[in-house]
């Protein structure tokens, strides 16, 4: 047996700090049989397992006061192993197979090596593949669902350190030579336990890997250009921003500055290789840009917006001009991620409302100025960022937030010492609710199990719970987080 090395009780904190915990082991398996191990040996204990990923999640969905797995050295791609896969479904599209640590930005690496993209992707790329698939992590664009949606098939340790490749019934694996080759593993091929799965936020197990459904490589040209929600508002209504544009996002000024709340609006479309090769900007705002990038620059923003609070609808008006750019083309995955703005020290919620002919998409923006313009007058609150919408295809996953609807999701942003930033959040949140929404579950959110809550989000709750029963039967993934928002039973010592 491979003996694993280990920190005892070294605190965990994710990027930003906002959550920590003391757990009683931080492993880094370097093998599927090491990650098996650990299973076993928390359940022998007594204790839970958490894999977590680069640490971006904003929310507690990450913490375990048991045994902490980083997944660093499983973050390799992998072979197809095209000998176990089904001649016929196997090759309907490009496919790539990667361990579960393995960033996005090693994955994109991987892919433009061999000539391929991911088909969307969100505008970070420090996630894991783990990370990005079991919170439903996501682009934008209402033709695109996120990236869960790429997935094809999963290979999961579940509680008993069981080995399970979970697909849908139609999935890519021979299941005759599969179980003659690997007796050692189940092959589940089920839609109900495959969308359960791809959404689990590691309730379910620990991902091992993730085969992905994949392109072509290809180029985008971005265009940011400044507006007004009156005239971004009569866009969406007619729908036209949404269906004339590959990709769409906005981020607006929840003040009103000179008579109007101003929007940025940012399409991405796709344009052909000698498009790329003749347009000249390849390249974002070079002055905005550089000023990311300044150690100085997120210590100055914290530091103004700290002393005169007042002052951010002024400089969230700033920010967005200085974002708005004539266009930039580049390859792909170049183009979906936003650049230095990820390195500014903030922290997020995002919650998720339909996208329909009732509005309620465009009802929430509109909740937002009621929001922030009460904590301004009450409580000297400021938003203390742009805020930014995006829009996502409805999804399958059961638990994804985009299930069974187009959503639009509404990241709203906050500098790291915004005061009064948490409270204004969880009142978003709260008006959210109301129209439908339903939070993001790796940014900052206070949904909890009361009054059956996320049963009314998720109308497939109890099919998501009998897979999360059967993969996480001895409770060995419980966590902080589950219990919090009602997933984990009840389990006494007797």
């Amino acid at each position: 047996m491979t003996r694993l090395t280990f920190s005892l009780r070294r605190e965990w904190r994710n990027h930003t700090g906002n959550q920590g915990i003391d757990p009683l082991r931080v492993l880094k398996p370097t093998t599927l049989q090491e990650v098996v191990q650990i299973v076993r040996d928390a359940e022998r204990d007594g204790c839970t397992v958490r894999a977590v990923g680069s640490g971006h999640s904003w929310s507690d969905v990450a913490l375990t006061r048991g045994f902490v797995l980083l997944p660093t050295e499983l973050a390799v791609a992998l072979e197809l192993e095209e000998d176990l896969l089904d001649a016929e479904r196997a090759h309907r599209e490009p496919l790539v197979r990667v361990q579960a640590g393995m960033r996005i930005r090693e994955l994109n690496a991987h892919l433009d090596s061999r000539g391929l993209a991911l088909r969307n992707m969100g505008g970070y790329d420090g996630q894991t593949v783990a990370g990005v698939i079991s919170t439903s992590t996501h682009g934008s664009g209402l033709r695109f669902g996120p990236i869960t949606d790429d997935v094809r098939s999963l290979d999961i340790v579940g509680s008993g350190g069981a080995l399970y490749r979970i697909e849908p019934a139609d999935g890519i694996t021979d299941p005759v030579v599969f179980a003659d080759r690997r007796p050692e593993w189940t092959l589940l091929q089920d839609d109900v336990t495959f969308n359960a799965a791809r959404v689990g936020m590691g309730c379910l197990g620990v991902i091992y890997s993730a085969t992905l459904a994949v392109r072509e490589k290809f180029y985008l040209r971005e265009v940011r250009t400044m507006s007004t929600w009156d005239e971004v508002r009569a866009q969406l209504a007619g729908g036209a921003l949404l269906s004339d544009n590959s990709h769409c996002e906005i981020y607006f000024n929840p003040y009103q500055v000179d008579g109007a709340h101003h929007c940025l609006i940012t399409t991405r479309n796709e344009v052909a290789p000698d498009q790329y090769e003749r347009d000249p900007h390849r390249s974002r705002h070079f002055i905005a840009e550089l000023l990311s990038r300044l150690p100085v620059t997120p210590w100055g923003m914290n530091l103004v917006q700290g002393l005169w609070p007042s002052s951010s609808p002024s400089l969230i008006d700033r920010a967005l001009k200085a974002l708005a750019d004539r266009d930039y083309t580049n390859v792909s995955y170049r183009v979906f991620n936003i650049g230095t703005a990820n390195d500014l020290p903030a922290y997020s919620a995002e919650i998720g409302v339909p996208v329909d002919d009732r509005g309620l998409h465009i009802q929430a923006v509109e909740k937002i100025f009621e929001v922030a313009a009460r904590h301004r007058k009450l409580g000297h609150a400021y938003q203390s960022s742009p805020i930014s919408l995006r829009f996502v295809q409805a999804s399958d996953a059961l638990m994804s937030m985009m299930y069974g609807r187009d959503t639009m999701m509404i990241e709203l942003i906050m500098l790291t010492h915004t005061e009064g930033g948490f409270e204004l959040l969880a009142d978003y949140e709260e008006a959210f609710y109301a129209l439908g929404g339903r939070p993001h579950w790796g940014q900052v959110n206070s949904l909890t199990g009361s009054d059956g809550l996320i049963t009314s989000m998720y109308p497939r709750f109890d099919d998501w719970l009998a897979v999360h029963r059967q993969l996480n039967a001895s409770g060995v993934f419980d966590s902080p987080f589950s219990k919090r928002v009602g997933i984990s039973a009840s389990r006494f010592v007797s």
